[in-house]
């Protein structure tokens, strides 16, 4: 009889390992409006402590006025942006010149695009192409304007200048706090456009309607975003990542106005829509789909423009691990795994068992009714929210052989399961409790060797299945 026992790790999209620090931001806006982290001081170092939102009766912003959680305003003392300004703020106990807040200097809120703050002390410039001066200036005019002469770098500076440039060394002159960014853009007062002697660089590819990603993990922005996407746009971006066995999409941020604006996932090679959001159906989990090829479709129709979207992808690469058909789930053994680079066509090899991961698309407490069958389009349930089934029931989607003598679990952390009303789940990261109370689900395992996939809470956990005892 086969027992069953859980290790895990996270994998999630936006909390893999694997991913590129850059894309590791508690903020995908500009200014930092959905800023929802626990910096409760201006800086990190010597700032002033902030007062609680639920104290400030005194002052415009405060939990009386703001009941219901608007803006991010609560019981607590967390840097909020609640009114649309340049970058998140708090109020003060210690008056300067009569003033009674100030702005968060957070290092982990910068929104990926955004490369930062920058001394320009002169010549030569930071950024060394293209140049112009508006009274309109905002973040995606700038960024339009050089991206359109072909730079790969778009930088603003007191609230009017944009530059161009392919300069690698923009940051010659020396870094400076996000702080001494803040003026504001003369053609939207709600984003930071550099400063006196400061000028803030963002990607040109922030915004672009369209483009081509094979990198394991990126971020794609809405047209004309962080401004408003345009009426009539029509978009495509394509992600293809050779050797992926899994793509993960998680919408970090979404604004679309209604039913005629759409967002769509299609599978790369069919065409087939996978998923399909719009103002009354805004992604709600993490989307993931079985396949190395892509394709993000927006359209807007020709009257609503809205802020759009930012989606963060991560690829899960094969690597040693080769997809297999899908089955039963404990009604048989793998008895034919391959290794990688060697002619072994055994089961077990060096006292290893044969591995496999089981994809599973949400949580065992919180199971979609049903999945899409063979030949229907997989990886995402169109129900918002799924029917509840009892706890233990394990469904599967999808499987993958990760074959003996691999490394690709090396790095895996351990995990334990303690068995009592509710197990609990923790690695050194995380706590993290499931209603999951199947008797035969416990365990302490480092590191995991083969896996079953639960999902929730935006959260990937793998979970370890002894082949044999």
């Amino acid at each position: 009889m086969e027992s069953w026992r859980i290790a895990a790790l996270l994998v999630a999209a936006c909390l893999s390992a694997s991913a590129s620090d850059q894309f590791e931001s508690e903020c995908y806006t500009a200014n930092g409006e959905d800023y929802r982290g626990r910096q409760n001081q201006t800086s990190l170092e010597g700032g002033r402590p902030c007062l609680f939102w639920n104290e400030t009766f005194q002052h415009p912003y405060n939990t009386i006025k703001y009941p219901n959680g608007e803006g991010g305003l609560g019981p607590h003392n967390f840097c909020r942006n609640p009114d649309g300004d340049v970058r998140p703020w708090c109020y003060i106990a210690d008056l300067e010149d009569g003033i009674y807040w100030k702005y968060c200097d957070i290092p982990t809120c910068q929104m990926p695009g955004n490369l930062g703050c920058f001394k320009d002390s002169g010549d030569p410039t930071p950024l060394s192409g293209g140049y112009q001066t508006s009274n309109k200036l905002t973040i995606q005019n700038c960024i339009s304007f050089c991206r359109n002469q072909r730079y790969k770098l778009a930088g603003m500076e007191s609230g009017y200048a944009c530059f161009c440039g392919n300069d690698l060394d923009y940051h010659r002159h020396g870094d400076a706090p996000s702080t001494e960014c803040n003026h504001v853009c003369f053609g939207d007062h709600t984003q930071p456009c550099g400063g006196d002697g400061r000028v803030i660089v963002f990607d040109t590819k922030v915004g672009a309607c369209g483009g081509n990603y094979t990198s394991p993990s990126a971020v794609i922005y809405s047209p004309d975003f962080p401004d408003k996407y345009r009426p009539g746009r029509v978009c495509y971006w394509t992600i293809q990542v050779p050797g992926a066995s899994v793509i993960l999409f998680n919408f970090t941020f979404f604004n679309i106005v209604d039913q005629t604006d759409m967002v769509e996932l299609l599978d790369g090679f069919s065409n087939q829509v996978v998923a399909r959001f719009d103002g009354r159906n805004p992604p709600r989990d993490i989307v993931n789909i079985t396949a190395d090829f892509v394709i993000l479709y927006f359209y807007s129709d020709r009257t609503n423009e809205a802020q759009g979207f930012s989606v963060l992808y991560h690829a899960l690469r094969n690597q040693a691990v080769s997809p297999v058909e899908e089955d039963d789930v404990g009604d048989e053994e793998d008895t034919s795994t391959v290794r990688p680079h060697t002619g072994s066509t055994t089961a077990s090899q060096n006292g290893k068992s044969s591995l496999r991961y089981f994809v599973i698309t949400s949580s065992p407490a919180n199971m979609p009714g049903q999945w899409p069958g063979p030949g229907r389009t997989a990886g995402h349930s169109t129900n918002p929210r799924p029917s509840r089934q009892s706890a233990g029931q394990i469904h599967v989607r999808r499987a993958l052989r990760l074959n003996p003598g691999s490394s690709s679990t090396d790095l895996l952390p351990s995990l334990c399961l303690r068995r009592n009303s509710r197990t609990t789940m923790e690695t050194s990261a995380l706590s993290w409790e499931t209603n999951l109370n199947t008797s035969d689900l416990y365990g302490c395992f480092s590191p995991l060797m083969d896996a079953h996939t639960v999902r929730n809470a935006g959260l990937l956990l793998l979970g370890y299945k002894k082949g044999s005892d």
